[in-house]
C-alpha cells in the first residue's frame, strides 16, 4: 500500500529525529494503547542507548505541560504518544523540542519539531492503525532488531478495539514472520477457569455476566468444565456457538466478530494472552499502577501475579458497575445516555452498552468526579458509516459549554464543568441528529 510506505518514510524521519537526542521525556496515555506505546518507545531508546524519563497520564492538559516543563532538562527531547495532534494549543506551551507519535485525529497545524500520525497519510487511525503500532513503526526504524516489539502493538490494537487491515495487517504479517506471536481460533478472552472468566469478563457482556448460577447452569448444559487454554477443540467450538448465539440476540454485529475469532499469543511477552495483557494494562492505568503495567510490557515478570490479581479485582467491579448502570440508562433524540457521579469505568461502561445493549445509537457516559465532569462516547462501525463523528461532538459540545474533547469518530472523550451536563448532552445530542439525518 503506498499510504503505508509514505507513513514507513514518515517514521523514518521521526526515528532519526529522536534518535538526535541523549535523553527523552516520554509522556503517554494511561490505557492499553497508551502503556504499550510508551513500552515500545522506552525499550526502543533503552537499545539505543539513549536514556528516558517515561510518565503515563489520563489526559493531556495544562498540569501536564506544567510538569513537563518543570521536569525535562535543557536539551531534551519531549515525546508525546497517543496524544498530541488534537492538542497544538497546548502542545505549543512546551519549553522543549517536541516529537508526537499519535493516531487521533488531527486538528490544527502542529507546532511539534516532527509528528506522525496515519492520518496524515489516508489511513484511519480510529480503526486501522494504534498508537502503539505507529510507535512500532518508528521504533523499527530506529533498529530493524526492534521487531520483537511487535507484539505490544497488536496488543494495543486489541485494546482499541481496532480491526486487522491495512496498517495493523502489515504490523501482524511482520510479527507472525517473525515468531513474535501466534494465532488460535476461539473465543477472544483471557486465560483461566472458563467460569471464571465469564463471570468477571465484560467483553463479552452475555446475559450471564457476573451471575456464577447461570454460568455454572450454562457451562452444565454445554458440559465444558475447565481452563479455556486447555479446552478440547470440540468444547471451545461448542462454547463459541453458544456464545454467538446469545450475542446474536441483541449484540452488535462487531461484538460477534469482537468476541471470536482469532486469539493473538503474544509469544514475547512476560504475559502471551493478548487479552490478558490488556485488561491488565487497563486496570494498572486506571488504578494509578502505571509503573507497574510499564515494567510488566518491560518483560519484568517478577510483576505478573500482582497485575494478574488487580486486574482480575477490578474486572469484577467493573461487570458490577455495568449491571448498576444498565439501570441508569436514560435515551435522548439521538442517543443513550448515562449521567453518574462517582463511577468508575465509564468508557467500558459506554463500550458494553453500545456494543452489547443498545447497538441502534451511541451512547455518552457523563460521570462527575470531583470539581470536574469526564465525559466517554462509543459509537459502532455501522454508525460512523452512517455519519457519525463522536471526536467532533463532543470537541463542540464540549467548547459550547466552557470545556475541551476529542478523539476519534467512534470513541471520543471530554471533560466539561460541573453544572454544565444537561447543556452538554443537548448540544452533542443535536450535533449527533445532524450527523445521522437521513432525510
Amino acid at each position: 500500500m503506498a499510504e503505508i510506505q509514505k507513513l514507513t518514510e514518515l517514521a523514518k524521519q521521526v526515528a532519526d529525529v529522536i534518535s538526535g537526542y541523549s535523553h527523552v521525556r516520554v509522556i503517554s496515555h494511561n490505557d492499553a494503547d497508551g502503556i504499550t506505546s510508551a513500552a515500545i518507545i522506552c525499550q526502543a531508546l533503552q537499545r539505543n542507548n539513549i536514556q528516558f524519563h517515561a510518565t503515563i497520564v489520563s489526559r493531556l492538559d495544562e498540569s501536564i505541560i506544567d510538569m513537563v516543563n518543570s521536569t525535562a532538562s535543557e536539551g531534551d527531547l519531549v515525546v508525546f504518544c497517543d496524544m498530541g495532534c488534537g492538542q497544538s494549543d497546548l502542545i505549543e506551551k512546551v519549553s522543549f523540542d517536541v516529537v508526537i507519535i499519535d493516531h487521533h485525529q488531527p486538528v490544527g497545524d502542529s507546532p511539534a519539531k516532527i509528528a506522525i500520525n496515519p492520518h496524515f497519510v489516508g489511513i484511519d487511525g480510529a480503526i486501522h492503525l494504534s498508537a502503539s503500532g505507529t510507535t512500532y513503526m518508528v521504533a523499527r526504524q530506529m533498529d530493524e532488531g526492534n521487531v520483537d516489539l511487535a507484539g505490544l502493538a497488536i496488543a494495543g490494537a486489541v485494546g482499541d478495539k481496532q480491526l486487522f487491515e491495512s496498517a495493523n495487517l502489515s504490523i501482524l504479517d511482520e510479527a507472525l514472520g517473525n515468531n513474535v506471536i501466534s494465532i488460535k481460533k476461539g473465543l477472544k478472552v483471557g486465560s483461566g477457569d472458563v467460569a471464571d472468566v465469564l463471570e468477571y469478563t465484560s467483553e463479552p457482556y452475555l446475559d450471564i455476566t457476573g451471575d456464577r448460577k447461570k454460568i455454572d447452569a450454562f457451562l452444565d448444559i454445554l458440559n465444558i468444565h475447565g481452563e479455556i487454554g486447555t479446552m478440547s477443540a470440540d468444547d471451545l467450538k461448542k462454547l463459541t456457538s453458544a456464545v454467538a448465539l446469545k450475542l446474536t440476540k441483541n449484540a452488535s454485529p462487531e461484538a460477534v466478530d469482537a468476541a471470536i475469532g482469532d486469539v493473538y499469543i503474544l509469544d514475547r511477552e512476560a504475559v502471551p494472552n493478548s487479552y490478558d495483557l490488556v485488561a491488565i494494562l487497563n486496570t494498572c492505568g486506571k488504578m494509578d499502577k502505571s509503573g507497574l503495567a510499564l515494567s510488566l510490557c518491560m518483560k519484568d515478570a517478577s510483576v505478573i501475579d500482582e497485575a494478574r490479581a488487580l486486574s482480575v479485582d477490578f474486572q469484577k467491579s467493573t461487570v458490577t458497575n455495568i449491571k448498576k448502570a444498565e439501570g441508569m440508562l436514560q435515551q435522548g433524540k439521538n442517543m443513550w445516555y448515562l449521567n453518574a457521579h462517582n463511577m468508575e469505568s465509564t468508557g467500558i461502561i459506554a463500550s458494553t452498552v453500545v456494543r452489547y445493549i443498545h447497538p441502534d445509537q451511541p451512547f455518552v457516559a457523563i460521570n462527575e468526579v470531583e470539581d470536574i465532569v469526564k465525559v466517554s462516547a462509543r459509537g459502532t462501525r455501522a454508525l460512523i458509516a452512517a455519519g457519525l463523528d463522536l471526536s467532533y461532538a463532543l470537541r463542540e459540545g464540549a467548547k459550547a459549554v466552557g470545556g475541551s474533547g476529542g478523539g476519534h469518530n467512534i470513541a471520543s472523550g471530554a471533560a466539561i464543568p460541573k453544572g454544565k451536563s444537561e447543556e452538554f448532552i443537548s448540544i452533542v445530542d443535536d450535533i449527533i441528529g445532524e450527523q445521522l439525518r437521513t432525510d
